[in-house]
């Protein structure tokens, strides 16, 4: 029988053997902000002095020959040359450009560190200058400001954005003799180290297993050296460099998907409010107001079902499917898309209440307006008859 002792040492030994050399990639920051009711479907030919292109990727896991994904416009900005928690850094910025009033913005930083606890401090990036997220939010606004020649509705101010943070390490992994590890393998040696990084914990130690285990539950694995954890403000990618992209890509549709139902939901709670107030005014014209609010938002709401929706289709790439599914979980898409289509639901019997009782008014009317007609052609009958 072995001994607890033993065990113990045991699983050092085991542990030792897992160690990684040192972990190498960059860590990307995405942040989604609306910035429209809509947009127009021009070409944009430039953007803060970039050109416009269009943005592709190539999925490189088992897929069918015609592969489908959403397309946005995407601009690169110059790299800046900043100082981070390790040393200079090289900062690549992106933004790319969403038909459904929405703009996603990509920060990379590149790393090298010994160990994943040292990644931690890249939450909340702060370099010598300033912190990245007063970076991006005024980078947001000058693309707002610079497209408002293109924007139908625009808002009047840029609402908190949906920030995500993804650590890509590039892979195979390999132990400090060079010998390649297998990334779930790893994963299962890491585990508290892993959920201490998404869940941006500084003492491990005292981290509980039960949080470990739901913070790294959900992941994903295709080849030996790849993996994928989803949690809810932070995922890790490991992955050979080239594929990055595609994952990226994926997480960045989620993130601002949130984004965008929140900016809906919130202009649903707007609409129910003064929908509300004005049904308890008794001018019939306020109602007819109403009835033409509450239709025009239920067009608005379909078209935005249909755009939200189109931007993630995946047609037969499962692995990058499985992937959008996990970060939907991670960020409760399902039940934000309940939630408004309740709200939209409220707004639907409202809507089919007012008409009902418009309806009724115009009946009303209308067999006063017989009966009124029907009383005239007695007076002129009666009045015939006594000539």
């Amino acid at each position: 029988m072995i001994s607890p002792l033993e065990q113990a040492k045991t699983a050092d030994f085991k542990t030792s053997l897992n160690r990684v050399k040192q972990y190498v990639g960059e860590v990307v920051y995405i942040y989604a902000f609306d910035v429209a009711y809509d947009m127009t479907r021009t070409q944009i030919p430039e953007l803060l002095g970039q050109p416009v292109a269009q943005f592709a990727v190539d999925a490189s896991k088992r897929s069918p020959r015609h592969l489908f994904f959403y397309k946005p416009q995407m601009v690169r900005l110059p790299p800046q040359e900043r100082i981070g928690p390790h040393g200079p850094v090289r900062v690549e910025r992106a933004v790319k450009i969403l038909p459904v009033g929405a703009i996603s913005i990509t920060v990379r930083v590149p790393f090298a560190v010994q160990k994943i606890e040292d990644l931690v401090d890249y939450h909340d990036l702060e370099f010598s200058n300033g912190v990245l997220q007063g970076e991006v939010r005024r980078l947001a606004e000058e693309v707002r400001q610079a497209l408002q020649p293109h924007l139908v509705r625009p808002v009047d101010q840029l609402a908190q954005e949906e920030a995500y943070t993804v650590f890509c390490i590039q892979s195979p992994l390999a132990t400090m003799d060079a010998v390649p590890l297998n990334a779930e393998d790893w994963l299962r040696t890491q585990r508290r180290e892993v959920a201490a990084l998404l869940t941006q914990e500084p003492d491990i130690d005292h981290l509980s297993a039960q949080e470990a285990d739901e913070s790294t539950g959900r992941y994903l694995s295709y080849y030996e050296h790849d993996l994928v954890v989803v949690d809810w403000d932070a995922a890790l990618i490991i992955d050979k460099p080239e594929n990055f992209d595609e994952t990226l890509y994926v997480m960045e549709l989620a993130n601002l998907q949130l984004a965008e139902l929140e900016a809906y939901d919130r202009m649903l709670d707007i609409a129910l409010e003064r929908s509300y107030r004005d049904l308890g005014q008794r001018r019939s014209r306020a109602r007819s107001e109403v009835l033409r609010e509450l239709r025009d938002i239920r067009i608005d709401l379909a078209r935005f079902n249909d755009e939200l929706s189109n931007i993630t289709k995946f047609f037969g790439d499962w692995h990058l499917a499985r992937i959008y599914e996990n970060v939907s979980a991670r960020f409760h898409l399902g039940d934000w898309h309940r939630s408004i289509g309740g709200k939209l639901k409220t707004l639907d019997d409202l809507y089919q209440l007012l008409k009902s009782d418009q309806n009724n008014r115009l009946m009303l009317v209308l067999e006063f307006t017989i009966v009124l007609l029907f009383i005239i052609d007695l007076v002129i009958l009666f009045m015939g008859m006594k000539h």
